[in-house]
């Protein structure tokens, strides 16, 4: 089964190219930029490029975007020609192909002046019931691009899913204010609880959807081939069981309310199967360090140090609760000596 990654120059492109071709997986990367990641270069933009790119494909991880960062370097027409039209030309070759699974990458920031809470409000509550309200040519593009997708699915029976995630661009921000205020990766930091999210977690998201949209097909012709008695039995019997074990009604709805509270939170995760790889809490000191990655792979591959972990976490919770029992306490004293 031949994935193909349009976009594999790109931040999220070239971790999901290393990562499938990890595990084995052969994908192939279409961008417009070369790289080692890269087997056709050329435009999603250009027809003729991306028929090129579709031959023998079974699976695509649409990656390739012009981004938040890019608001301030390109123009209109290029999102419009890259974002729309690219989305536009992926689809119809996937369907003249015969493509089994389409996975559109898109982003929270479609989501635009929905994400201002209310007046009154402390937080906007946040899932895929909002209407989104884009604010800008990159929300624009995008939220046309989700309409294609489920345009393509509708009435060309494309199975098709989009994954709009939170930023993980590696660029500066655009907002002048925010670079202004804080240095490139403690504003990153910052952006880790709400609104960013680690790019290995964006891959792994990616790839779980292609599970998702892949698998009703192949159960389909699971449950044909023993129905038409073909083959052997006892295999195909096999093979129905880890289908069905793996149907997307065993995966979950997409988690809704991911952004309330912690509750809420590891529901959406027992929902989709997935758990981040990445704690907003661990986050910003290695940042600051530059070595988040290596450095958080490490403590997940040592069962040892996670359980550490949990205990030093429990520790300062214990420790944070009686600070604040210490100062409500001299708070009130010193309110006794005042009335006094």
């Amino acid at each position: 089964m031949k994935i193909l990654v349009p976009g594999s120059t790109g931040h999220l492109g070239e971790a999901l190219v290393r990562t499938l071709r990890e595990r084995g997986r052969s994908v192939s990367g279409l961008d417009i930029l070369p790289s080692p990641y890269t087997d056709v270069v050329g435009s999603v933009a250009d027809r003729r490029t991306v028929r090129e790119a579709m031959a023998g494909v079974a699976v695509v991880l649409h990656a390739a975007t012009l981004h938040k960062p890019h608001v301030a370097t390109h123009s209109r027409q290029d999102f419009v020609d890259t974002n729309i039209t690219g989305t536009l030309n992926l689809l119809e070759e996937a369907v003249a192909t015969g493509v089994g699974a389409f996975v559109f990458t898109s982003t929270t920031s479609v989501f635009g002046d929905a994400l201002v809470p209310p007046d009154g409000a402390p937080a906007a509550w946040i899932d895929e019931t909002v209407t989104p309200v884009p604010k800008n040519i990159y929300g624009v593009t995008k939220a046309a691009a989700e309409d294609l997708c489920q345009l393509f699915h509708r009435n060309m029976g494309l199975a098709c899913i989009v994954l709009r995630t939170s930023r993980f661009f590696p660029e500066e921000d655009d907002s002048r204010a925010t670079r202004e205020t804080y240095e490139d990766a403690n504003a990153k930091a910052n952006e880790y609880p709400y609104r960013r999210v680690d790019v290995a977690d964006a891959v792994e998201a990616a790839d779980r959807q292609r599970v998702r949209v892949e698998l009703p097909g192949e159960l389909a012709q699971a449950r044909q081939q023993l129905e038409d008695g073909l083959g052997d039995q006892r295999h195909l019997a096999e093979q129905r069981a880890l289908a069905e074990a793996r149907e997307p009604e065993a995966l979950g709805a997409l988690a809704e309310d991911v952004l309330d509270a912690p509750g809420e939170v590891e529901q959406g995760r027992e929902d989709l199967g997935h758990e981040e790889a990445f704690d907003a809490v661990l986050e910003p000191e290695a940042l600051l360090r530059g070595d988040v990655r290596q450095r958080l792979r490490q403590l997940l591959e040592d069962p040892l140090v996670l359980e550490e972990l949990a205990q030093l976490r429990v520790e300062d919770a214990r420790l944070r609760r009686g600070a604040r029992i210490a100062q409500d306490a001299a708070v009130a004293r010193r309110l006794v000596r005042h009335e006094a």
